[in-house]
């Protein structure tokens, strides 16, 4: 056989074993276990219960809007009243139902095959995001809590999304100094006094984000405190732009 014939083999190999395996170990729903007609995805009933956000959206939030108002960029009451530090955010779905479970279910029950289902969403859904990054940036978790919980769910789905969509991910650029309490039960004001001094830009990292398109990811935005803190010491640094692309989002208005 040809050396060009090679490739061609690897991949018939490839797919015989995945059907093979396929066989012993029908694949099933990521959320609830169900049999699906393919492997790391949902079934109908969790697809279901997941309340995707297609526009019309806020441009700078990315929260839906209740109603199409059949005009071309909108942004929100909220993003007006209390403009993001970073350019614009994004998310897949609405931070109920599924979607909870899935957060959930990755970040605290170990569940960390998980990432590549919701990282495959995530590119679809920050596709223009993507698109137009240089760089891929987690949020970091402070040194004692990563401890506690041995992984960085945000660190595993940006990596995931990176080797998607071919883009560099820097999971050193941006360290999180500052050891803050839970969010949980916060008001916005109280987040962001909360993470103030929270995230610092690693000296190595100043040379690596500086005059480039950043995109920040998260599992979750709540109130966009964290969003905001990071972005705010990555344009500090010398950043050109940051984004944000998160798995789910609360939604304040709009809705």
């Amino acid at each position: 056989m040809t050396a060009s014939g090679l490739p061609v083999l690897r991949e018939g190999l490839r797919r015989l074993a995945s059907s093979a395996i396929s066989l012993i170990y029908p694949p099933t729903c990521v959320a609830c276990g169900a049999a699906t007609g393919q492997p790391h995805a949902l079934c109908a009933a969790c697809w279901s219960g997941l309340r995707l956000i297609e526009r019309p959206y806020c441009e700078r939030l990315g929260t839906p809007f209740a109603l199409d108002l059949g005009i071309g960029s909108l942004i929100s009451p909220g993003a007006i009243s209390e403009p993001p530090v970073f350019g614009r955010a994004r998310a897949v779905a609405i931070y109920d139902g599924t979607a909870r479970d899935l957060v959930h279910r990755l970040k605290y029950g170990d569940r960390l095959d998980l990432a590549r289902a919701m990282a495959r969403m995530m590119a679809a859904a920050g596709s223009e995001l993507l698109e137009e990054a240089d760089l891929i940036v987690p949020v970091p978790l402070h040194g004692l809590r990563l401890w506690r919980r041995r992984f960085n769910q945000s660190a595993l789905l940006a990596r995931e999304i990176g080797r998607r969509s071919g883009k560099r991910c820097d999971l050193r650029a941006l360290a999180r100094v500052k050891a803050t309490r839970p969010q949980v039960g916060l008001t916005r004001h109280q987040r962001a006094d909360n993470l103030q001094g929270a995230f610092r830009v690693t000296d190595t990292g100043r040379i690596r984000v500086a005059g480039r398109r950043l995109l920040l990811i998260d599992d979750v935005t709540t109130t966009g405190a964290t969003g905001n803190a990071a972005a705010r010491v990555l344009l500090r640094a010398g950043a050109a732009s940051v984004d944000l692309l998160t798995f789910a989002t609360v939604t304040r208005d709009g809705l």
